[in-house]
């Protein structure tokens, strides 16, 4: 059976050409990057290749960009470059809703001397500016706020955080893991002083990630070892993925417009059919301003893992949540952020479209989930004393 997959903020399929292109790296052309003979050299003008694919996508120069090893590790190294570079400031800033990378790295830092301020959301996700800018002081040592939710899709304005960051002298560190490949990126106008990207998210292979650092950004690196990255990050390079990643970022360029059009017109028939056919359910997060191809939903009065595990007897991959805390029985922390109701935040799953997803699976799991969340209602003992909610009335407000 062919798995239906609609769990693209989780992970995404390595596109063909990518793998194309990574191929030859692991066998034929296998030389050090670093070594001074020209069978190594080669491999290294093919990593300077791609580092130059990345910097295009986002418009930034190629030193400005560090090849790591995942998305968490871009942000770490973010936060730590910060707080090392200017010991003498104790105190971070970043969001209730932060991927686990940021927000526990955050919560680490609050337990070792420095105070972190996390900013609310409301109930649609969207960031309390006024709370963020009265929070900034002379002991900032560095704000990191997500360019866009992983579980909501909600999108928040770094571009207006980043010049008011940039006029107090404040570093600014963005995780756009969930934003690449699906929204424009330009670090011209949006004046990060570091910002991350994940290969894997973008039709690259797992475990190759991406830091952007502006020129003149202090910096410290997180891995020490070589000469590796201009001294930034040590460790012989993992070539093939590097490579795949250049590529994976040069087709994300050529893909965007598609992903704001077919995309999310998927989603949008997706989520509108989910809506209609299921009482009782609530979008989570704002509707006009998120990712085009997330929708988060809420089936009140029933678990999300039963409602996954149904989905999955049946081929359809979606999730609960970020792929990072997927193993908590927790409710997701993004949705207590926002307040949503216990009932609600433990039903809640998230389905994530790419452009490999197509009409007749949007069908398919039109088609299948109804009766799935019937058939689990039955079966709970709150859904029969609960009054069903009208859809329209819940998801207007």
């Amino acid at each position: 059976m062919k798995p239906v997959y609609v769990d693209n903020n989780a992970t995404t399929k390595v596109d063909p050409e990518v793998l194309e292109e990574m191929l030859p790296y692991f066998s034929e052309m296998y030389g050090n990057p670093s070594s001074m003979h020209s069978f190594g050299g080669e491999v290294g003008r093919k990593i300077r290749e791609a580092r130059e694919r990345v910097a295009t996508l986002i418009n930034a120069s190629p030193e400005e960009i560090v090849f790591t090893s995942c998305g968490t590790e871009s942000d770490n190294t973010a936060i730590m470059a910060a707080v090392n570079t200017t010991p003498f400031k104790k105190h971070v800033i970043t969001t209730r809703v932060e991927h686990p990378a940021i927000k526990n790295m955050a919560e680490y830092l609050g337990k070792n001397g420095y105070r972190v301020t996390f900013v609310p959301v409301d109930g649609k996700g969207r960031l309390d500016l006024d709370y963020l800018y009265q929070s900034l002081s002379d002991d900032t040592a560095i704000v990191s706020i997500m360019w866009a939710n992983n579980e909501t899709g909600v999108i928040f304005p770094v571009e207006e955080i980043s010049r008011v960051l940039h006029e107090r002298g404040i570093p600014f560190h963005t995780d756009a893991v969930q934003a690449a490949g699906k929204l424009p990126i330009d670090v011209q106008k949006i004046r990060a002083d570091m910002l991350s990207l994940s290969g894997h998210k973008i039709h690259a292979p797992k475990g190759v990630g991406i830091l952007y650092v502006r020129k003149g950004t202090r910096f410290s690196p997180y891995m020490i070892g070589g000469h590796q990255e201009s001294g930034k990050r040590g460790g012989t390079e993992n070539t093939a993925s590097i490579i795949g990643m250049g590529k994976a970022c040069e087709l994300a360029g050529k893909h965007l417009e598609e992903e704001s059009t077919v995309v999310a017109k998927l989603r949008d028939r997706l989520e509108s059919e989910i809506l209609k056919s299921v009482p009782s359910t609530i979008v989570n997060g704002e509707r006009e301003n998120r990712l085009p191809g997330t929708t988060n939903i809420s089936f009140e009065y029933i678990e999300g893992e039963s409602i996954l595990l149904m989905l999955n007897e049946l081929g359809i991959c979606a999730s609960s949540g970020s792929a990072c805390t997927s193993g908590s029985l927790e409710p997701s922390h993004v949705l207590r952020a926002m307040g949503v109701p216990y009932t609600a935040a433990h039903g809640s799953i998230r389905f994530s479209l790419s452009r490999y997803n197509t009409d007749a699976e949007i069908d398919f799991i039109i088609e299948k989930i109804p009766p799935i969340i019937s058939r689990l209602r039955d079966l709970s003992p709150f859904w029969n004393q609960a009054e069903v909610i009208d859809n329209e009335e819940v998801n207007a407000r």
